[in-house]
């Protein structure tokens, strides 16, 4: 029987790839309690959503600085009802070297709904960049703590 050898880039992206698709939210879905945004704009809504996100995957979270050259760049449009669930994401930036990243990214994203219940806004949209390096780590722009 011949052995698949994968060449170490392609080897790289899909180890990449199932290390963020296999990443449940730090809490069971019918653990998680609806919480509300008092943010009265999208943009201050987006960072609520943002803390959400950390919240649901403290283990995913890139701690410091990210390197100059990130794995990848994933700009997403969420779309969320007045209850906080996710309706529609809509991409706006892929890595076209990685689309894995791209599919599990909105995986993450739909695990993490409802988001804060944007109370005085009722339905939103918001943009979030989602910077990934190579180990699957994410910081989401809103919330990071820059680059080298």
């Amino acid at each position: 029987m011949k052995s698949l050898r994968l060449p170490p880039i392609l080897a790289a992206t899909l180890l990449t790839a199932m290390s963020i698709a296999t990443t449940a939210p730090a809490r069971a879905q019918s653990a998680i309690v609806a919480t509300v945004s008092n943010a009265e704009t999208a943009k201050a809504y987006k960072v609520d959503a943002a803390r959400h996100v950390y919240k649901s995957y403290p283990d995913k979270i890139y701690k410091g600085k990210l390197p100059a050259l990130v794995h990848a760049i994933v700009v997403l449009e969420v779309s969320v009802d007045a209850h906080g669930n996710v309706q529609g994401i809509t991409t706006i930036r892929v890595p076209t070297h990685a689309p894995d990243v791209t599919v599990a990214v909105k995986d993450m994203i739909q695990r993490s709904s409802p988001m804060p219940a944007p109370a005085r806004m009722g339905a939103t949209k918001f943009t979030e960049v989602w910077l990934v390096d190579k180990s699957g780590r994410f910081q989401l722009d809103t919330l990071t703590e820059g680059q080298y």
